[in-house]
This record gives C-alpha cells, sequence and structure tokens, in this order.
C-alpha cells in the first residue's frame, strides 16, 4: 500500500501557492508559515513521534512557495508598468516571444518607453500579445510593440494584457531557439502535407503543437478523451530518456554517460516541444529519476512526483492555477495509485494482459475527471474505449514523429520516410476519435459548480471501493448505480425544461461567448451570424445549443479578437460571407479560410442590402469614404420587416464596435430609425453618441460582455444612456444566452434568458 502521506506536503503546497500568487503582498503570509514551521520541528526534535514532523513538512513547503511569490510578484508586476498601464496610455515595448498560441503569443517584456522619453527595463513580465505573430518570428524572438495595455487580475499567469497594433521583428531568437523553431516548422510543413486529419494530428502527437488540428478534430478529440495525447507529457520523456538508456546499456556505455547522455537528451527535447506545464512536470520528473539512479538510490514513483510538484511549484507558484499543470499531475498520480490495483481486480474477471490495457486509462479518467469537470460539466462516456483503441498507437507516433523532427534537416528522406510513417497511427487515434465522437450521447452533462464536483468525487470513490474491495463491493456499486442514474436523469431532465421554456420562435439570439460578439438574426429557414466572438468552441457550443449548423449570412464586423476568433467554427459553415476592412496579415489569412471553405466574401459598404427570409438586411456603415481598419470601420447592418411578414418580424441594428465620433457621422449620414433591438456598441464601454440611441429608441439593447472583464463593461454612463432613452438592457454576463422573439404588441419583445438576472429590467 502506497504511503499516502506524501500527498498531504503537496496539497498544502498547492493551496499556498494558490493563495501566495493571490495577495498582495504575500510576505506576512510567508512569514509567518516560516514561523510556524520552525516551532513545529522544534515541537518535533523534542518529542519525536506523532504528526509533527508531517506538519513540519508541510508548513515548510508551504511557506517555501509562498515566499517565492512574494521574492516574484514584484518583478512579474512592477508598480511603474501598472501605473502606465492602468493610464490607458499607449506604450511602446519590448519583448521576447515565450510561447505562439493561435493568433495571439506570450511574452516578457525587456523594456517599455515611458512618457518622458526613456527606456524603462523589466526583466520578468509575462504578457499576453493580442496580435499574430510576424511569419519570421518564432520563440525566443526579440519584437518591437506599440499598443495598450491592460492588467490583469492577481494570480493570473500573465501579469498584463497587451492590445497591439503594431509588430515587428528587433532581434532573431538565440541560435539555439532559432534551430528548434526550424525543426519544428520543418516538421510541421512536412506533416501537414500528407493527407486527412492524420496529418494535422501528428505533430501534436509528436512534438505538442496543436496549430495545424482543425477545430472539427479538435472537438472530437476532447469529446472521446483523447486530446491529452498531443500533450507532451512523461510518456514522451519516459520513451525519450529510455531508448537512451537502453541503447547506451546495449552498447556497454557506464551507467553514469548514460545518465548525463539522458540529461542531455532531455534538455533539447524539452526545448523542441517547447517547455508547457506538463512538460515540465515531465521533465522535474526524469531529472529526479535520473539523479537518483546516478547515485544508486531505488526509484519509487509517488516520492517523484511529490518532489516534481513541490520544485515546480517553489519554481512558479503561477502552475498552481494552470489547468495543465493540475492534469498532468493528476493523471500521473492517478496511474501510480490506482493502475495497478485496478489491473489485478479486472484481471480476475479477463486475460490480464487486456486488464492492464483498460486499467491505464481508467485510471487516468477517473484521476483526472475532476478537473476536467471544472472545464466542461460533461461526463466522456466512450473515453476508456477510445484510450484502449488509440493509446498503443500513440507512443508510435511519437517515437516516430520525434526522429522525424530531428532527421529532416540532416537526412530528408529518412525523414521523410518517418513522418510518413508516423503519419499511419496518427491517423488510426484521429480516425478513433471521429468515430467515437459521432456516436449516440458521447458527452453526458453534468451538474455544474461545487454541487457537481461533489457528486463525482462521492461516485468515483464509491466506485473505487467497488472495484478494489470486497467487503463494500455491493453496497458502493449499488451507491454508483443509484448517484449516476439520479444525477444524469435531473441534469438531463433540467436541460430539457429549460429548452422547453425556450421561446421557438425566436428571432434574435445573443450567444454567451464572454467578451466578445456572437449574435444570430433568424428569418424561416434563413439565418444571419454577426460575428463570431473570441472562441470557437463557445461559438460551436451555441450554435449546438440552439441546432444551428449552418449559415446564410456571416458578417464580420471588424477584426478583433472577439468579433472573429471564433471563425475557425465558421469554416465551410456560411452560405456569404459579409467582412469590414483587414489590416494585418492573419486578417487576409482568415479570409482566405472562410472563402477556401466555399463562402463568397463581399467588401461591405454603406448602401449594400438583400434578404433574409422575411428580413431585410442594410449595411449603414461603412461610408464610401475609405475607413481605416479598426473600430471605427465596424460593419453596421440593420435588419427590418419585409412586406406582411407573417411569422412577425423584429426590426434590429447591430453597432459592432463603433466609437461617438463615427456614431455621430453614422446618424449624421441618415438611415438610422427606430428599432426593437440594438446591439451596443462596444460591449458598453463609455464611447457613445447619445443621439445614436435616442433616435434608435430601441425597446431592448443587448450587450455581449463577459463577466469581471477588467474594463468595467458595460459602464455606469452607458447604462444611464440607455435608461433615458427607455431601452431596458440584458447582458450574457449576467444572463448567459439571451433569446428575443417578436410579441403581438407593437415596440415590445419576448427575452428569455438562461440565467436569472435580479436587477435586468422587464422587457415587456
Amino acid at each position: 500500500m502506497p504511503d499516502l502521506r506524501l500527498a498531504v506536503p503537496v496539497v498544502v503546497a498547492w493551496a499556498a501557492a494558490g493563495l501566495g500568487i493571490a495577495l498582495e503582498p504575500p510576505w506576512p503570509v510567508a512569514i509567518a508559515l516560516w514561523l510556524a514551521a520552525a516551532g513545529t520541528l522544534v515541537v518535533a526534535l523534542l518529542r519525536r513521534g506523532g504528526h509533527a514532523p508531517l506538519v513540519a513538512v508541510c508548513l515548510a513547503a508551504a511557506a517555501l512557495v509562498t515566499s517565492a511569490a512574494a521574492v516574484q510578484q514584484p518583478e512579474r508586476r512592477p508598480a511603474e508598468l501598472a501605473a502606465m498601464a492602468a493610464d490607458g496610455r499607449y506604450l511602446r515595448a519590448t519583448a521576447a516571444v515565450t510561447r505562439v498560441v493561435g493568433d495571439r503569443f506570450e511574452a516578457t517584456l525587456v523594456g517599455v518607453n515611458a512618457p518622458n522619453g526613456t527606456t524603462v527595463a523589466f526583466g520578468r513580465v509575462p504578457v499576453l500579445v493580442f496580435h499574430a505573430i510576424p511569419d519570421d518570428a518564432g520563440i525566443g524572438s526579440t519584437l518591437h510593440l506599440g499598443g495598450t495595455m491592460q492588467p490583469t487580475p492577481p494570480g493570473d499567469d500573465v501579469s498584463f494584457l497587451y492590445f497591439a497594433d503594431r509588430v515587428t521583428v528587433a532581434a532573431a531568437p538565440p541560435a539555439l531557439l532559432s534551430t528548434m523553431n526550424g525543426l519544428r516548422a520543418a516538421f510541421l510543413s512536412a506533416a501537414t502535407a500528407l493527407p486527412g486529419p492524420g496529418g494535422a494530428l501528428l505533430p501534436g502527437l509528436a512534438i505538442g503543437d496543436t496549430s495545424a488540428v482543425p477545430e472539427a478534430l479538435d472537438a472530437d478529440m476532447k469529446t472521446s478523451a483523447l486530446s491529452h495525447l498531443t500533450a507532451v507529457s512523461g510518456a514522451n520523456c519516459a520513451i525519450v530518456i529510455g531508448l537512451i538508456m537502453l541503447l547506451g546499456g546495449l552498447l556497454g556505455v557506464p551507467r553514469g554517460w548514460r545518465v548525463a547522455a539522458s540529461v542531455v537528451v532531455l534538455a533539447g527535447f524539452v526545448l523542441l516541444v517547447t517547455p508547457e506545464p506538463s512538460v515540465l512536470r515531465a521533465a522535474v520528473m526524469a531529472l529526479i529519476v535520473l539523479v537518483t539512479l546516478a547515485v544508486g538510490r531505488p526509484v519509487h514513483g509517488l516520492p517523484v512526483l511529490a518532489a516534481a510538484v513541490i520544485v515546480l511549484l517553489s519554481i512558479d507558484p503561477w502552475l498552481s492555477r494552470s489547468y495543465g499543470f493540475a492534469l498532468s499531475v493528476h493523471a500521473t498520480g492517478g496511474l501510480l495509485l490506482l493502475s495497478g490495483p485496478l489491473a489485478e481486480r479486472l484481471a480476475r474477471w479477463m486475460p490480464r494482459p487486456i486488464a492492464a490495457i483498460i486499467a491505464v486509462p481508467l485510471a487516468a479518467q477517473l484521476a483526472c475527471q475532476p478537473v476536467l469537470l471544472l472545464l466542461e460539466p460533461s461526463i466522456p462516456v466512450y473515453g476508456v474505449l477510445a484510450n484502449v483503441l488509440a493509446g498503443p498507437a500513440a507512443p508510435v507516433a511519437t517515437v516516430l514523429g520525434s526522429l522525424a523532427c530531428v532527421l529532416l534537416p540532416l537526412w530528408p528522406w529518412l525523414g521523410a520516410v518517418l513522418t510518413q510513417l508516423a503519419w499511419l497511427p496518427a491517423t488510426w487515434i484521429a480516425t478513433v476519435a471521429e468515430r467515437l465522437a459521432g456516436l449516440p450521447a458521447a458527452r453526458l452533462p453534468w451538474p455544474e459548480g461545487a454541487i457537481g464536483l461533489g457528486l463525482l468525487l462521492l461516485i468515483t470513490a464509491a466506485a473505487l471501493l467497488a472495484l478494489l474491495t470486497a467487503r463494500w463491493r455491493r453496497p458502493a456499486a449499488l451507491l454508483v448505480a443509484v448517484l449516476v442514474v439520479g444525477t444524469l436523469g435531473g441534469t438531463t431532465g433540467a436541460r430539457l425544461l429549460q429548452r422547453a421554456g425556450q421561446p421557438q420562435h425566436w428571432q434574435i439570439a445573443v450567444c454567451d461567448v464572454g467578451q466578445g460578439d456572437a449574435v444570430l438574426v433568424r428569418s424561416g429557414a434563413a439565418t444571419a451570424l454577426i460575428d463570431t466572438g473570441p472562441d470557437p468552441a463557445l461559438l460551436t457550443a451555441c450554435l449546438d445549443q440552439l441546432g444551428i449548423a449552418r449559415v446564410s449570412l456571416l458578417v464580420l464586423t471588424h477584426f478583433d479578437l472577439d468579433h472573429v476568433g471564433g471563425a475557425a467554427a465558421m469554416i465551410g459553415r456560411a452560405d456569404h460571407a459579409l467582412v469590414g476592412p483587414p489590416d494585418a496579415p492573419s486578417d487576409h489569412a482568415l479570409l482566405a479560410e472562410i472563402q477556401r471553405g466555399g463562402a463568397p466574401l463581399q467588401a461591405a459598404a454603406a448602401g449594400q442590402h438583400g434578404r433574409l427570409g422575411e428580413l431585410r438586411w442594410r449595411v449603414l456603415w461603412p461610408t464610401g469614404a475609405v475607413e481605416e481598419p479598426g473600430n471605427d470601420a465596424s460593419v453596421t447592418v440593420s435588419f427590418d420587416g419585409v412586406g406582411d411578414c407573417a411569422n412577425g418580424c423584429l426590426s434590429s441594428l447591430f453597432l459592432g464596435d463603433l466609437g461617438a465620433t463615427a456614431q455621430a457621422r453614422l446618424l449624421a449620414a441618415g438611415g438610422i430609425a427606430p428599432v426593437d433591438v440594438v446591439k451596443v456598441s462596444h460591449h458598453g464601454s463609455a464611447d457613445q453618441h447619445p443621439e445614436l440611441y435616442a433616435r434608435a429608441r430601441a425597446a431592448l439593447g443587448v450587450i455581449g460582455v463577459g463577466a469581471d472583464n477588467g474594463y468595467g463593461h458595460p459602464t455606469d454612463d452607458l447604462l444611464s444612456l440607455l435608461q433615458r432613452t427607455g431601452t431596458a438592457v440584458a447582458r450574457t454576463d449576467r444572463s448567459g444566452l439571451l433569446l428575443i422573439a417578436p410579441t403581438s404588441v407593437p415596440g415590445t419583445v419576448e427575452l428569455w434568458t438562461e440565467r436569472a438576472a435580479p436587477d435586468d429590467s422587464p422587457t415587456e
């Protein structure tokens, strides 16, 4: 039986790290913890025995990670930089790229130009830059940035959000990082040239690069609980080190030299796949194992895992809030604790090799599901089966793909052959994901929040009792059955009741996509989508909930991330696209993808019009004059009924992110008439023209806005303005999905909200 006392210091240190990064400053807590640890250690030395030694270790671990947070906090969020950001100043900065995430990237600020013209140097300020990285840049590149900054809440893994309108390359990466960037780029190009989903998935399996994975395949991987295969972790490191140690042993290389070679190769592998949280956890564990082997001591999994977690939290306490790190630790702990006992129990009912194959994914899913539930409140029904089928193919794709990545620049013919061989298991994994994700009830709904998490933990504990013990098997199995049936029945019933209460004749749906816009307008069989929000997954969930498989008209008002970040979900799902003026190369690349998906593109200009069922749409802005890309060039479109409107027609006005000046010009150009619904500009910012809203006299103003968005949206000024014009307010941050339908009373609308908001005004 493993000694579970090792888990106690880890849990305490993890909680202390999460607390320490949220406090400003954490020094008082750190000092108190050090004093408590010293006092407890004295008690442990005097009394010898009892729980005092364990308590002392826990307090020392907590003090260590809290002190690390206290030391790093001033460097990560300098007061001078926070003041510059709070003023909303346009800042020019120099930053080094640390990670690329889709069409944005993370970086460490090197320096910022102060208002007095001097350059203020910084060393460890992590920022998330909302701009595509230049094509000739990569990890380690030094970039010049221009834009505004917004502080993040305490405890966030980045200290500032940088909204850049200018990004240029200042310096190439150091030689080693440049080499790794070249290896990744060459392998990505070779893999994606292969046909089908296997080519897109292979870079993720081999080096953790998921940039080529289509949105649909990514969703299928998540639905079938296979997405962990594209997160490089312990299995990849174990394979790499295992090969070095095995080959060295066969060649008679002394153990010390094999360990040294393994450390060097491990460091290179981490740089190649980039130091994600799961990679760091695996690498530190592997390093501890190598050091232990070098000194001739036996290796035990749980102490290694516990030591790795505390070491990493001491180096970077902000890992305590990383879902990737949590999933990696939970999966490893589940395998160490549960896979053996589960295999022994399952072997009583099936052949031992099959029992071992099933036990590994079952142990990992049982350990990780509580964390996964916080990300998405549902249970993957076929997750274990998917991992049993796809799991054996993953190490083959990893080994062959990693070798191909390294060998492509040296021996292109051999690298190409290995890439093609690795494509076969990658294609098998993609096929398993697609087939199982397409089965009925692939994911079952589960309650959200603390109640859902508590139920899942109780069911998991009961299931383990039923599987691993003889005494409690029957009552535990009965409890599992009752809880599972009751929970799924209650959740499904609640969702059916919720959907039954939705107005089936809705004409406008405002998706809850966080801080962003994604609004549907429906008339008969035709549907328009105005903007896509910041995240394809959030948009897809909304479309699925409403049963929208395709849209007749896609309107992209402008190319800020919160309006087009989810556009990948619409590739191949739109009949026609009406777009604002693009700016960056990434904007043009997105439009090319939409066009390749079968949607003809049309640059929006005032005066354009068309039909959507019984509605007529008209473009009111931008005017014929050339508008600079950005908020004030937002496509502004209106909808109103045509003819008899047998099904009832709501008139509506969608303002994108137009500022007050552009709104005044729009109003002066004419065409603004009273409407039933207005989509409030720029998520309810204060930059509004009151007379436009007075002219529109909408019954309802809808605001797509994220909770705790950091911008103060919607502002009190905007809410007061709408109140003065007699416009009721509905907000996605408080009410979730909004569905709006016509009524028999002119000038009123029917509003359905996903969640009750106590201070929302009635609209009828």
